[in-house]
């Protein structure tokens, strides 16, 4: 396996787009911003923190918008909270109020006009500076069992360039999401990426490889963005400028901002960002936990017995 680059740095900050209305789980989302809404006992906000802590990204910039201000409650010290469960000698649940501010670093900045993925990651520019970063969508939540970010980082820290996470997906579903064309490489589960195309129809799509909420991007991505046009739905896609930046490395006299890979995903993803596979998502979590499984397990068994029995 081919060696770190040393002229490489080292990522160490995660930024992570939260300015979104959340429509489509209205009315909950009127006054509730989506990525506070609870999966089984946290705030899907904070899985995704706690995904980028784990790869060693502590630094952790969130793009919020109007009605955000939930989020930041959230990471921050709650001290009349903290003071009555020392009182009342709750050391458990103390701990977890505690973990959401200790977790990380967080800064915070409102992108004010949402203009798309692509603009809301232009608007961490002045954060991340030079330096390659993480862009994590509160979406897809990955299991912390299957470090797909720790695997993307290593990729990147060694090959350079930008890297996105990829995923196989059924042929009639693929244009739900972004797609990558793609040619193998020397390892399973790595890809270049030649071509990216946004939401492609089935039958226009070159691969069932579809883009998954994670990146981790060459700071080369900013200057593209900023004069990326408006794409699907009238929004900068950042699709629209990894597909540039791609082309760049395959095509033009000038490879600056290196290759575009792909790491395929073969392990567990929860998909939040619609109503049905949000329920899916805390079922599924709340079965693997230790504390509610054997209890919710045996409760699930006896709901859908009774429901066969009743169809």
């Amino acid at each position: 396996m081919t060696e770190s680059n040393p002229r490489i740095s080292r990522i160490t900050k995660a930024v992570i787009p939260a300015a979104g209305l959340g429509t489509r789980f209205l009315p909950a989302t009127k006054a509730t911003p989506k990525e506070m809404l609870p999966v089984v006992d946290k705030p899907a906000i904070q899985y995704v923190v706690e995904e980028a802590v784990s790869a060693g990204l502590d630094d952790v910039l969130m793009i919020t918008g109007r009605n955000k201000r939930p989020l930041e409650d959230h990471f921050d010290r709650n001290y009349e909270l903290e003071s009555a469960l020392q009182r009342k000698g709750d050391a458990g649940r103390l701990a977890k109020v505690q973990e959401s501010s200790d977790l990380a670093t967080i800064h915070y900045v409102r992108q004010g006009d949402p203009r798309g993925l692509g603009h809301a990651v232009l608007c961490a520019a002045p954060h991340v500076g030079a330096e390659p970063f993480a862009v994590l969508l509160g979406d897809d939540l990955i299991d912390p069992r299957d470090p797909l970010l720790a695997r993307m980082v290593q990729v990147q820290e060694r090959t350079g360039g930008s890297v996105v996470a990829l995923m196989e997906v059924a042929p009639e579903q693929i244009h739900l999401y972004g797609c990558a064309a793609v040619k193998p490489t020397e390892e399973d589960d790595v890809v270049e990426v030649t071509g990216l195309v946004e939401k492609p129809e089935p039958a226009e799509a070159p691969s069932n490889y579809a883009i998954i909420g994670r990146y981790v991007l060459n700071p080369r991505i900013f200057d593209i963005l900023r004069t990326t046009e408006p794409g699907r739905g009238g929004e900068i896609q950042l699709t629209d400028a990894l597909q540039q930046l791609a082309e760049n490395h395959t095509t033009a006299t000038t490879a600056e901002g290196g290759p575009v890979h792909g790491v395929v995903f073969r392990g567990r993803r929860y998909d939040t960002g619609d109503r049905g596979d949000y329920l899916r998502a805390i079922v599924r979590l709340a079965c693997e936990r230790e504390d509610l499984g054997p209890d919710f397990r045996a409760w699930l068994r006896h709901y859908v017995t009774e429901e066969m029995q009743r169809t």
